[in-house]
C-alpha cells in the first residue's frame, strides 16, 4: 500500500544549495539524503502532503505547490536566497495568493497561502463569552485581602457584564490560598456550579514557605478540576513583591480576577459544546 509521495526534480549545484537553504528556512524537515559518485539528493519532508486532482479550470500556478502560513515572510526568505529567480506575489482565482520561484528552466515551484488563513485549518471548537444561565463559584482567600478583594471585584464585574445573574454566583471565603483547593473541591462536588474561579495572593517572603504553598495550591486546584470534571480557573497571584501584586490586581497589568472569570465562562461554554459534539468552524 502507499506509504509516501515523492516528487523528484533535478537542479544545478548552485540552485541545489540555494533551494535547500530556502526550504530549511521555511521549516521543512531534512530527510535521509545521499551523496555518491554519481549524484546527491536532499529530501525535504513537509508536515502535510497531498496529491490533488483538478477537473475544470486549472490553477494558474506551477505544478509543484508549497502551502505556507505566512506568504509575505516566505517571499522575503526566498528573495534573500534566490533574489534573481523569485517572482512577485499574485492573486489567484481560487481565493489565495501565490508566488513562484524559477529554480531552473524545467523546475518552477510555487508558494501559496489562502487569503483567509482559517480556510486551510481543520474545524475547531471554542467557547463563547456569554455567561447567561451559567452558575459560578468563587473561592477567594482572605489573606492579603487588600489584593484579593480587588480580584473579586474584577471577577464579579466580568461575570455580570457577560450575562451572569448575582443569584447564580456563590462566593466562598477561605482563610488563605492553601485552603482554596479543598473548598473548591467541596463546592464542585455539590453539583451546584458550572465552574469555579479561584482567587488568592501569595507574596514571596524571606523563607521557602512561599514556594511550598504556591506548589500545593496549584497542584490542588488542578487536581480538583480533573477529579470533579468541573472547570476551575486559576486567579491566584504568585508575586515577588507587593508592587507586582497591586499591578496584577487592576493597576498596570489588568485584573487577574477578570481574566480568571473570562476563562471560567469560556470553559463552561466549551464543555457544553464538546459534550454535544458541536463544531463552530472557528
Amino acid at each position: 500500500m502507499i506509504r509516501s509521495l515523492t516528487l523528484v526534480r533535478q537542479a544545478t549545484p548552485e540552485r541545489f544549495e540555494k533551494l535547500s537553504a530556502v526550504l530549511r528556512a521555511l521549516g521543512f524537515e531534512d530527510g535521509a539524503g545521499w551523496n555518491d559518485e554519481y549524484s546527491r539528493g536532499a529530501p525535504f519532508l513537509s508536515p502535510v502532503g497531498s496529491l490533488e486532482l483538478v477537473d475544470g479550470r486549472a490553477p494558474a500556478s506551477p505544478e509543484i505547490l508549497i502551502e505556507v502560513s505566512d506568504l509575505d515572510t516566505a517571499h522575503q526568505v526566498a528573495k534573500r536566497h534566490l533574489v534573481d529567480a523569485v517572482e512577485e506575489i499574485e492573486d489567484t482565482h481560487w481565493k489565495s495568493r501565490v508566488f513562484a520561484v524559477q529554480l531552473d528552466k524545467n523546475l518552477r515551484v510555487g508558494f501559496w497561502a489562502f487569503n483567509d488563513p482559517s480556510k486551510s485549518l481543520p474545524k475547531s471548537t471554542e467557547g463563547e463569552l456569554n455567561a447567561k444561565g451559567m452558575r459560578f463559584g468563587i473561592i477567594v482567600s482572605r489573606w492579603n485581602s487588600f489584593i484579593t478583594e480587588r480580584l473579586l471585584q474584577g471577577a464579579l464585574d466580568c461575570l455580570r457584564r457577560s450575562g451572569a445573574k448575582s443569584s447564580d454566583i456563590h462566593i466562598v471565603r477561605v482563610p488563605g490560598s492553601f485552603e482554596i483547593p479543598s473548598a473548591a473541591r467541596t463546592l464542585a462536588q455539590t453539583s451546584t456550579v458550572d465552574a469555579i474561579i479561584t482567587l488568592g495572593c501569595l507574596i514571596r517572603g524571606e523563607t521557602t514557605h512561599y514556594e511550598h504553598i504556591a506548589t500545593e495550591v496549584t497542584r490542588g486546584i488542578g487536581q480538583s478540576a480533573q477529579d470533579t470534571g468541573v472547570p476551575h480557573s486559576y486567579g491566584v497571584l504568585t508575586c515577588e513583591n507587593l508592587e507586582q501584586a497591586i499591578d496584577r490586581a487592576g493597576l498596570k497589568s489588568g485584573n487577574k480576577g477578570w481574566e480568571a472569570a473570562t476563562t471560567a465562562i469560556e470553559m463552561v461554554s466549551l464543555k457544553g459544546k464538546l459534550k454535544s459534539g458541536a463544531t463552530d468552524g472557528r
